[in-house]
């Protein structure tokens, strides 16, 4: 701070801010923050139905057959499910949920939400967030049921809601670290759910992923984060029954600078005016 006195604004092109709530910009100075949040949130939930259309459909299975220039009998795949009807619960609903929301409704999916704080009413469903044009769910009007909560029971409260899919979308915080552990998969193993991971890698307690997945409470986890990251070749992650990883890549594509720089342009107008921005970091919420 001493070698920019007149610093009064600050645009990270992440979305997420667990890389810098320690640093003295952040915890030492009241600058305005604001994230490239909701960029991304296309391109990663095309990788959240992606992965998990792969696991219904068996199409590592399907993939291994081509390699090895197999035609197998349907039977094979009479186990298959599609997503109709199937319950969607998506944990932390921002632009990633939002737009995840909106293509499990277009494919006949039943969502539910989860947020940190109580969305009751038209006016707190609504994102304020920065939308890219003609996605997610400005409006908070998809989800079927909301839940809300900081605490353990009301989140359980969620995963007995017979979720065939759990994706967790929210931020890494004191609060969502290991929010999936041993006691949530107990709860998940009476649908043999599905969990989705796009957020970071420590809202997992991977020994229990492990665990659930080896012992066929899960049916199955899609993770593009892990902890540590990289993971290590030796990790037992990579070996456990039905699991999809991927390099933490799910939200990079080709114009993600552009979309950034977007919203920074939006936020530079709206500061000119004297208008709310977007996106800006609530320091004492960790995100």
């Amino acid at each position: 701070m001493e070698d920019a006195p007149d610093l009064s604004y600050i645009h990270f092109c992440s979305s997420g801010t667990d890389h810098i709530v320690q640093h003295p910009v952040y915890t030492q100075s009241s600058v305005l923050m604001t994230t490239s949040r909701g960029i991304a949130g296309p391109p990663i939930a095309e990788w959240v139905v992606m992965t998990a259309l792969v696991h219904c459909h068996k199409y590592n299975y399907s993939r291994e057959l081509h390699l090895k220039r197999q035609w197998s009998s349907g039977a094979d795949f009479m186990s298959c499910r599609d997503v109709v009807g199937q319950r969607i619960g998506i944990v932390g609903y921002g632009g990633i949920g939002r737009h995840v929301a909106r293509i499990a409704k277009a494919m006949a999916m039943d969502v539910y939400a989860f947020t940190a704080t109580p969305r009751e009413t038209p006016e707190q469903r609504r994102d304020t967030g920065y939308t890219v044009p003609n996605t997610g769910d400005p409006d908070g009007s998809i989800p079927t049921r909301w839940f809300s909560g900081l605490d353990k029971p009301s989140f359980h409260e969620f995963l007995r809601q017979d979720l065939d899919i759990v994706v967790l979308c929210l931020p890494l915080t004191p609060q969502t670290r290991h929010i999936l552990s041993t006691a949530e998969f107990e709860i998940l193993s009476r649908r043999q759910s599905f969990v989705s991971n796009i957020s970071r890698g420590e809202t997992i307690d991977q020994t229990a992923l492990i665990a659930a997945l080896e012992t066929g409470q899960l049916r199955g986890a899609a993770l593009d984060v892990t902890d540590p990251e990289p993971l290590p070749a030796d990790s037992p992650l990579w070996t456990a029954p039905n699991i999809i990883i991927s390099p933490h890549m799910s939200g990079l594509i080709a114009n993600y600078g552009d979309r950034t720089i977007d919203v920074l342009e939006l936020n530079l107008e709206r500061k000119s005016r004297g208008e709310p921005m977007v996106n800006v970091i609530q320091r004492g919420k960790g995100y």
